[in-house]
């Protein structure tokens, strides 16, 4: 089941930090798959942090929704799940990067993978209750914080 959503009023920017998809080691584009029992009714994106941020982030928050995590060209990426439309109107410290989109998953995602789709990104943490979400607002402070860099908004911006 694929989720769908009402048209953005103003067209989405691709930055070096905002993409359209998930780059997987094999270099392939592919999606982060969420567990089909869990509502995900905003939408999905994924907000991505390196390992140790990511270990520091979990232990901070009182809320915690899906994290994956996979190797990218040596080094462990946590991939940390929030509402679509979560980078709209801040800036996203260098230190992560904002992924866009994110499926559900059929009822068999538990399954081991084999082949070229092997080496996507694992979950590592499920949330107890039914939302896949972490917060992205303490997210946000605590990625700022983690890389040094002073939160920056404004409202109704794409950045």
């Amino acid at each position: 089941m694929e989720l769908q959503h009402a048209p953005e009023p103003r067209p989405r920017t691709y930055g070096s930090r905002l993409r359209p998809s998930a780059t997987f080691p094999s270099g392939n584009p592919g999606r982060l798959v969420i567990p089909a029992q869990l509502r995900a009714g905003l939408g999905c994106d994924a907000v991505t942090t390196s390992r140790e941020h990511g270990e520091r982030i979990m232990n901070s928050l009182p809320r915690v929704g899906c994290v994956f995590a996979d190797d990218f060209e040596g080094e462990e990426r946590w991939w940390w799940i929030v509402p679509s439309g979560s980078h709209i109107g801040v800036s996203w410290p260098p230190s992560t990067t904002y992924t866009v989109g994110a499926h559900l998953a059929d009822p068999s995602w538990t399954r081991a993978r084999r082949g070229p789709w092997a080496d996507r990104p694992r979950l590592i943490h499920s949330p107890a209750g039914g939302s896949p979400y972490t917060p992205p607002i303490p997210l946000y402070f605590l990625t700022c914080r983690l890389a040094g860099s002073v939160p920056s908004w404004s409202l109704g911006t794409a950045d």
